[in-house]
């Protein structure tokens, strides 16, 4: 049996998020000075430090140690997906679920196994 421990809990406010489309987002924790920015339907986004690897389905960055890239997501409904992170050296890589609690703030939550 896979037991998840939450490692941290963190709320996003949505800066953007485009049409219809839930998971195609650019969200922002000002408190903790941490961006994400996800397109989980296409590799549409350019990683900064990455772009001679092509577009990608989104990364997080800002108060954490480099640029981390999607690397893999499992999208649940509309409200909730699992996303995979790798770090900038491809060297680790964390977990973390992501939730819609109301239509501008996000909780995201990083597990290990």
């Amino acid at each position: 049996m896979k037991k998840s421990a939450t490692l941290a809990l963190m709320f996003f406010v949505a800066a953007a998020c485009i049409g219809q489309q839930p998971w195609k987002l650019q969200l922002t924790s000002p408190e903790e000075k941490i961006n994400l920015r996800l397109d989980l339907y296409e590799e549409s986004i350019e990683v900064p430090g990455f772009e001679s690897f092509g577009p990608m389905n989104g990364y997080m960055d800002g108060n954490i140690y480099g640029v981390w890239y999607v690397v893999g997501f499992d999208i649940k409904d509309d409200r909730h997906a699992t996303v995979t992170i790798a770090n900038e050296l491809g060297s680790e890589d964390q977990k973390l679920t992501l939730t819609q609690d109301s239509d501008s703030t996000w909780q995201l939550k990083f597990i290990t196994s």
